[in-house]
């Protein structure tokens, strides 16, 4: 007999408990979990259950604080314990740029309310005594770290689920999921089959297979990871108090107390994936052989760090497998393409991240929307033409780095070359230094004869400014060419085309021949979108955005897609260049023989020497610009016109480097920087694009409203900085008055008027003008800018 629920939870890990859990906190109690074996079996049962709030993304961090927390909450709605052991702990740097990172995190945690604290060598003997001081600089120490017990903490999070109403199924194995046409699911179980609403894949080591049952592939890989428990230490065990945790990114290893002895773990780099051709349904509560050998240089290491480990004996090992994203941070969120599909899966951190996991799963399903940006962990921010070949190396590149300096400009090497343009060859031979998109390989700077062809990772200056301030004076002086592949492109057809783009866009929808800019909301008024409307005839529309963000806002689209509509992506299959600077329309002219005179935001299709294009008139730097799009196949003959027209203009190639510092002139605010979920259009300036003259209730109207009728409580504004090798360059705290009340968007040098810029959130009451932004632990003064500092009338861009 067929059974019915509104989520069926397939997953008895402690991330399935915690949806679970969630989702009966916040109301829906008809759900279930479904659990091939008993709770905790997979990964959870045999992990090492630290946690912290560490974390590079700071709503991650936000949500790591939110799950630490929660723990103690559990404890008192079950009465169950979840073998808390707050101890704090630090994380060591050994050299200059481990402690820059440490520096920037502490900063950071200023504005979100973590109190951390950089600590000298002389404190960490103090906190963590069996520390080897030697070549340390400092530490970053965090009150919050800790562990816990995972299996009593994950049946705590199953208890709780069942107080609110929810049902849970051991030993009922899901062997098929079929969506029927109303979108609804039959989980098939050798137990019967479950019709339900949702299915949320929380499948852990098996989510792939979870996955493949609906059709769908997962970027996520599974990595042997071993720790080490010792015998009895009496540097522990004479303690009064438990040691804190001491995370050693030098040496890869964490190490905490267990019990009278010591628990320590290994990032080694001769790290091996596991179950590469899938993981067996078999595999549930085993161990992995030991394998000390992949471990035996860190281990050295260890006892060069740690002296006590070299006297102390081995207890056991525990050697097992658990999943990594490519990126290291969890896939949450609905599945784009897949109505009522639902991911909770490769949240390799679950003890420090299982909690905002849950909680973030179950506000997107019943409130529509989680209450902060998780774009860090959104299953969307990976494109779905990703494939095993990608992620593996990537997710061995992840495990590598995972306690690897993360630097701001760093460009990773692992699975490079996914996707490439007609122009890849040739940009590489005229010096291209590459970045990578959402794998697209992108031009980031030109190195010249004699240049490195590689921007070193680092938090102050790269060596990669020299090379960016010669391109942006090309920009400015003469003519900049570079590649319009890395925008997110859509093509919106239909009768209803226009009603439809109304009610999705909070901005003008354009007439023909004519451009706008416009935000999209959520719901809750939140920005989701930030996008450029082109109106080509009455009934086609194209769409341009962030490049990055294409899964999402497909996911978007197609959720609310609604009468004579048809939609298309076509970001790979529309590329072109921007041209910008005083000489652009100067060589469109010579470029076409029937050049349109265009005015400022108009759109029209022109011959560009033999290439059909679509020309906008419109510049992401900030100047005189055109963005130019044609097919792809006919990319290298545009190039070829545009460059041989260009040549007594002084045209010159430019890359994203530059980009990012001519959009600074001009305060240009950049997606998931300025624009984010994070946001609303009142604090960032966006509320300007809306029309709130068209008699259209556009998605997230109402919330819009209240902010205008209220006011914002932030707003978005810039600053000079007075830097020295360190800009900005995200989430660095701003002084004012001697406290911190804000904190900076994004930055940079800006090369053309040779100021250290930074964008900022600061409370909308505040009209002064003299700040302080806190850069890698040094006080920088900050005056704030009310115009822009190139073309402070627009007379450049617009004329």
């Amino acid at each position: 007999m067929t059974e019915t629920t509104r989520v069926a939870v397939i997953g008895g890990g402690v991330i399935g408990c915690s949806v679970l859990y969630h989702l009966t906190k916040l109301g829906w109690s008809d759900v279930m979990l479904l659990e091939r074996s008993e709770l905790t079996s997979g990964s959870t049962w045999h992990a090492a259950g630290g946690f912290h709030t560490l974390n590079g993304d700071t709503n991650m961090a936000a949500l790591q604080g939110y799950t630490i927390r929660l723990y103690r909450e559990l404890e008192e709605l079950t009465g169950m314990s979840c073998g808390l052991h707050h101890v704090g702990g630090v994380t060591l740097a050994d050299n200059r740029d481990r402690f820059d990172m440490l520096l920037a995190e502490r900063a950071k945690h200023r504005y979100m309310g973590l109190e951390t604290e950089i600590v000298g060598p002389e404190e960490i003997a103090k906190i963590a005594p069996i520390t080897n001081t030697d070549g340390i600089l400092g530490a970053l120490y965090d009150p919050l770290d800790g562990h816990l017990d995972p299996s009593g903490t994950t049946h705590a999070y199953a208890k709780a689920a069942r107080m609110g109403g929810a049902t849970i199924k051991t030993h009922c194995k899901v062997t098929a999921t079929t969506q029927r046409p109303d979108g609804t699911w039959d989980v098939v179980t050798d137990q019967g089959t479950i019709h339900a609403e949702h299915i949320v894949n929380a499948g852990g080591l098996w989510a792939r297979e979870v996955a493949a049952m609906a059709g769908l592939y997962l970027p996520l890989h599974a990595m042997e990871h071993q720790y080490i428990v010792t015998d009895e230490v009496p540097e522990i065990y004479e303690r009064s108090e438990e040691h804190p945790h001491v995370m050693d990114p030098a040496g890869e290893s964490y190490l905490r107390q267990e019990g009278r002895g010591l628990c320590i773990g290994f990032y080694e780099q001769p790290c091996k994936p596991w179950a590469v051709d899938g993981t067996s349904w078999d595999f549930g509560h085993e161990l992995l052989p030991d394998d000390l050998d992949k471990i035996e240089d860190s281990i050295a290491f260890a006892y060069d760090r740690f002296p006590v480990l070299e006297r102390a004996g081995v207890k056991s090992v525990i050697h097992g497998p658990f999943t990594f994203a490519p990126d290291g941070n969890p896939l949450v969120g609905p599945v784009t393409g897949m109505r009522n599909y639902w991911s909770a899966c490769a949240v390799m951190a679950g003890f420090s991240q299982g909690g905002g996991v849950g909680l973030t799963l179950a506000q997107w399903m019943i409130e529509g929307e989680p209450e902060r940006d998780v774009t860090a962990m959104d299953v969307a921010r990976f494109p779905a033409h990703l494939r095993q070949e990608f992620t593996r190396p990537k997710v061995i590149e992840n495990y590598q780095k995972r306690f690897s300096v993360a630097y701001p400009n760093e460009e990773l090497p692992a699975a490079r070359g996914l996707r490439r343009t007609p122009m890849y060859d040739l940009f590489d031979s005229m010096g291209a230094v590459w970045g990578a998109q959402y794998g697209l390989e992108v031009v980031n700077y030109f190195a010249e004869d004699g240049e490195e062809r590689y921007e070193t990772p680092s938090f102050r200056r790269s060596n990669a400014f020299d090379a960016t301030a010669r391109e942006v004076r090309s920009v400015r002086e003469a003519v900049g060419l570079n590649e319009t592949h890395n925008f997110g492109k859509y093509e919106v057809t239909g009768t209803d085309a226009r009603a439809w783009l109304d009610r999705i866009m909070a901005g003008r929808i354009p007439k023909p021949g004519r451009i706008s800019l416009t935000p999209m909301l959520s719901p809750k008024g939140k920005l989701i979108g930030d996008f450029t409307v082109s109106c080509l005839a009455e009934e086609r529309f194209l769409l341009t955005a962030s490049y990055g963000s294409q899964s999402y806002h497909m996911r978007w689209f197609l959720k609310h897609l609604s009468g004579d509509v048809h939609l298309e992506n076509m970001s790979d299959r529309r590329t072109g260049f921007q041209i910008a600077g005083p000489r652009a329309t100067d060589v469109l002219r010579a470029a076409s023989r029937v050049a349109p005179d265009m005015r400022f935001l108009d759109i029209a299709e022109v011959e560009i020497g033999m290439t059909p294009c679509i020309i906008q008139r419109v510049s992401y730097t900030g100047d005189l610009g055109y963005e130019i799009y044609c097919d792809p196949m006919a990319q290298r003959q545009l190039w070829d016109a545009l460059w041989e027209a260009g040549q007594p203009f002084g045209i010159k190639p430019f890359g994203m480097r530059a980009m990012m510092s001519l959009r600074l002139d001009r305060f240009f605010g950049s997606w998931l920087a300025e624009f984010s979920p994070d946001y609303t259009p009142g604090e960032t300036g966006m509320d300007r694009f809306i029309s709130w003259k068209k008699e259209v209730d556009f998605i997230g109207r109402s919330a819009a409203e209240a902010e205008k009728a209220k006011g914002a409580d932030r707003q978005l504004i810039a600053f000079a900085v007075e830097a020295n090798d360190a800009d900005t360059h995200g989430y660095e705290p701003v002084w004012i008055d001697g406290i911190v009340q804000g904190f900076v968007t994004s930055g940079g040098y800006a090369h053309h008027t040779c100021t250290s810029t930074a964008l900022a959130l600061v409370p909308a009451a505040w009209d002064g003008d003299d700040a302080e932004i806190e850069i890698l632990g040094e006080m920088c003064k900050a005056k704030r800018l009310r115009t822009t500092i190139f073309d402070p009338d627009g007379t450049r861009m617009r004329g």
